[in-house]
């Protein structure tokens, strides 16, 4: 019994110390949007620092997701045997907070503070940073401007009317640009508009990313061209849209009767015509 009481003792005191030399922290389990290329914010924060943690990052963390982030996301995805499409979406997140650690205070205080990482994760944090004395006399600087300003320095996801996130704008724009970018403005503000209806109807998904991944619901999907760069036009036409401009007269469907071959499509009642699209229920 006596040894007994030793090894407990001795178990108690190792985790006492190993939870003091790595202290736990919270799991910040990003928000529910689907995270994409040309993203900013605190969820692409989170998702370089815990691929950072694991290896497959070794970028700037700085809240923009642009095509370092891209590639080693997509790296992650095949070494976890996940589909390799460098979106972060629920089941990227739940398998990155799972095999990763983020630290959402030290990497926010760092980041405002000027600092650069040299490798988040994997040492002792006093040397997972590298102080720049000009970096913290400019960042000082700018504190106090924004002070003046009344604005704060935390990039983050910027909210637009009825909820929709930066990441949803951006992912609509895409959609746009895709489909739509010979059109005219009309016929732009006109294909958000079906995602808009489409989401808000009961038979198609409920998200921006669930209505335009959705299988063979968009040709630019299809065929890759929704990932070329949109044009602030295409933006202009998506924010349009949300703030409930409609020209469609709630469509939530449309397709070019010079090229489509499919019964179906043209069996759907009709609206109008809006360029070189019908728009139909």
């Amino acid at each position: 019994m006596k040894k007994k009481g030793i090894l407990l003792c001795c178990l108690a005191s190792l985790l006492f110390s190993v939870t003091t030399v790595y202290p736990t922290h919270s799991s910040y389990a990003f928000s529910n949007q689907v995270i994409q290329h040309g993203a900013t914010g605190e969820d692409v924060i989170e998702l370089q620092a815990r691929l950072q943690y694991i290896g497959f990052y070794n970028g700037k963390i700085d809240g923009v997701f642009g095509w370092g982030t891209y590639w080693a996301l997509r790296n992650f995805q095949y070494e976890f045997g996940l589909d390799i499409d460098g979106l972060a979406g629920s089941t990227v997140k739940e398998k990155l907070v799972k095999a990763s650690q983020y630290d959402k205070e030290f990497i926010r205080k760092n980041i405002e503070s000027g600092n650069q990482f040299t490798y988040y994760g994997g040492t002792p944090k006093e040397q997972q940073v590298k102080k720049d004395k000009n970096n913290q006399k400019k960042q000082a600087q700018n504190t106090q401007t924004e002070e003046d300003q009344g604005t704060s320095l935390e990039p983050t996801a910027v909210n637009v009317p009825n909820g929709f996130s930066q990441n949803d704008i951006q992912l609509m724009a895409n959609a746009v640009y895709g489909e739509a970018r010979g059109e005219s403005y009309e016929g732009q503000v006109a294909v958000a508009a079906v995602i808009l209806n489409r989401i808000n109807s009961p038979t198609f998904p409920n998200t921006v990313s669930g209505v335009i991944f959705e299988p063979r619901a968009f040709t630019a999907v299809a065929d890759g061209q929704i990932w070329l760069t949109p044009n602030d036009k295409a933006k202009r036409a998506v924010v349009d849209a949300i703030n409930g401009w409609d020209p469609t007269g709630e469509a939530i469907y449309y397709f070019n009767p010079d090229t489509a071959t499919s019964s179906w499509i043209w069996s759907r009642p009709q609206i109008k015509r809006i360029g070189k699209h019908v728009f139909c229920m």
